[in-house]
């Protein structure tokens, strides 16, 4: 018994000064990604238990650190967010000399997710495949009026047999729906083509985007609509590629109720900082961040075909978290060496679309214009044998590529992006002006599946990564001079129609608004001298209502660079019409 007692005592010591060594180790690096990377946590999907599981997993090491709580004395942020759709009361039915058909919801049809929540009912037109192009000189609504009308329209395109047809751009459901609505239709009812032998309905699923408001979409089984030929009309329109669209008889008439409840949830963000011995800079601080959240067991962002399993997410994003922690450990215990308060936050909601790190930037705990510089670190565990290190937003600062190629002591062969904007955390930062870097070793083939696993991480190889950032991060605390911000040019083009067309908005993927809420423009952008603002909602373009980023791609797309565009937004409470020339790339 004393035996085992004194050996406890010995492996519990060697455990505590392996969780207090504050050097940033390859070991401590794979203890990290072994737990927030293990099934016990299940992909850590936003809002989850398992991600609160993982976020008192985090909030516990910040602590033990000595970080001090970020959160007005709490390391947890919690915010809101959509979380899924459910459906409500939807009621389909037809009219057909006097004859009423009544349709079973789920079993006949289903509303699509982004439908709006209206009654539509009136007269009936077939509407071929609901494609208006004028580059192809294609219209399905030539010759036909839709106004206040439900329209049937079939699914994909009429050029199938082509690949990569010129068709496949305007065969989204999105797009057909947005084009129906801005035609007139109060209603679109989508039915497959005769080659879709199961005849299934379009899956009910929350895309996370916002829903097009002032029409009803639903999908509708084919023997319901056996009143049309609908196999002649395919055929003779898949053979001409001519429309052959027309009023259904006037004695036919169909009614649509749709009703689709948001499911709201909440998630967190978890923050500390380091408060510097000897600030020599009151007031400034910098920012040092990575998501801890994945895919929990899959979802539409998967790229995993088979049944749902957890998608542990090792190099996504357990990696980068794990490079937080030992930032932070690290950092925290050499306090009096720096000049700058550090403040490091693990952020929620990033593979739903930037939403921990968006609501964080718009509720920060200190003025966010002293925030000197953000660095994100997101995917640092797959260095290869090459040392291939991608480093973004190189153009935001004129510092930075002195900095990192000076602090290069670790042979990396590195990449420089310069643009600020891109496809993690740091672009929200970079909308507040805030100069950025961005740390990344690549995306593989486990990128977003359940076989991102912990045992494929290079753990020293990612602690060359961290030490690196740690080198450079020290550089930029310490310097007498604050970075510079550059605002670095981001392609947001109209590629519809083969056109390059260019505005400078950058989206807030957190704004639940009817509309495209910005979340930046670019600095010199035809935006930013149209005089648009971070904040302004966007609801007109030119003759299309904007209910979503959706609708604004495909608004770019019927326009070329040099065109001048009257956009109404929303600015608080004021409506404003500006005059945007659209620019181009």
């Amino acid at each position: 018994m004393k035996y085992f007692f004194l050996v406890f005592i010995l492996f519990t010591g060697i455990l505590l000064a392996q969780n207090n060594n504050p050097e940033i180790t390859a070991s401590e690096i794979k203890d990290h990604i072994n737990y927030l990377a293990s099934d016990e946590l299940e992909g850590r999907m936003t809002g989850t238990p398992a991600l609160y599981k993982a976020a008192e997993f985090l909030q516990k090491e910040f602590r033990s650190y000595g970080l001090n709580p970020l959160f007005s004395g709490s390391y947890f942020q919690e915010f809101p967010f959509m979380e899924n759709l459910e459906l409500g009361n939807n009621i389909l039915s037809f009219t057909i000399d006097k004859k009423e058909i009544n349709c079973e919801q789920s079993k006949d049809f289903t509303p699509l997710a982004f439908t709006d929540n209206i009654t539509a009912s009136g007269f009936i037109v077939f509407a071929g495949y609901g494609i208006s192009a004028k580059d192809l000189d294609y219209d399905d609504y030539a010759n036909i009026d839709v106004k206040d009308k439900i329209i049937i329209v079939f699914r994909n395109h009429p050029d199938m047999k082509t690949p990569h047809s010129k068709f496949d751009q305007y065969s989204s459901l999105r797009y057909k729906t947005t084009t129906a609505r801005d035609k007139g239709a109060r209603g679109i009812i989508f039915i497959n083509t005769k080659d879709n032998k199961d005849d299934a309905l379009v899956a009910f699923k929350y895309d996370n985007a916002a829903k097009i408001t002032g029409i009803s979409a639903v999908s509708v089984k084919r023997n319901i609509l056996d009143f049309i030929p609908l196999s002649d009309l395919q055929n003779e329109i898949d053979s001409t590629l001519v429309p052959k669209s027309f009023l259904i008889d006037p004695l036919v008439n169909a009614s649509i109720l749709t009703e689709v409840n948001e499911v709201k949830g909440k998630s967190v963000n978890v923050g500390g900082i380091v408060k510097a011995s000897n600030n020599k800079f009151p007031g400034e601080y910098l920012v040092i961040g990575a998501h801890f959240d994945h895919l929990g067991w899959g979802g539409q962002n998967s790229l995993y075909m088979g049944e749902p399993s957890i998608h542990n997410g090792a190099d996504d994003n357990a990696s980068g978290t794990s490079g937080l922690l030992e930032l932070a450990e690290k950092f925290s215990s050499i306090k009096d060496q720096i000049k700058r308060d550090i403040v490091f936050v693990a952020f929620s909601g990033e593979e739903l679309g930037l939403l921990g790190s968006s609501y964080v930037v718009n509720n920060f705990p200190l003025p966010i214009d002293n925030d000197i510089t953000m660095i994100n670190m997101d995917m640092i565990g797959r260095l290869n044998d090459k040392n291939d290190l991608i480093v973004y937003g190189t153009g935001t600062s004129s510092k930075w590529k002195n900095i990192l190629d000076d602090k290069n002591d670790y042979d990396f062969n590195l990449t420089f992006n310069d643009e600020g904007f891109g496809p993690s955390d740091h672009s929200s930062f970079y909308g507040k002006k805030i100069p950025v870097l961005f740390f990344f070793t690549g995306t593989h083939s486990d990128y977003h599946k359940p076989s991102d696993d912990a045992d494929k991480i290079n753990g020293n190889g990612e602690e060359k990564v961290v030490k690196y950032v740690y080198d450079v991060a020290m550089t930029i605390i310490n310097s007498d001079v604050r970075p510079d911000y550059i605002s670095v040019e981001r392609k947001d083009t109209g590629k519809m129609m083969g056109t390059k067309v260019y505005v400078g908005t950058v989206p807030d993927f957190a704004g639940e608004v009817d509309g495209y809420k910005l979340g930046g423009v670019t600095d010199g952008s035809p935006a930013a001298k149209a005089g648009l603002q971070a904040g302004d909602i966007i609801t007109q373009f030119g003759d299309k209502k904007i209910s979503n980023i959706y609708d604004f791609t495909y608004a770019l797309g019927n326009y070329v660079p040099g065109d001048k565009v009257n956009v109404l937004i929303k600015r608080g409470e004021v409506e404003l019409t500006i005059e945007v020339e659209l620019g181009s790339r």
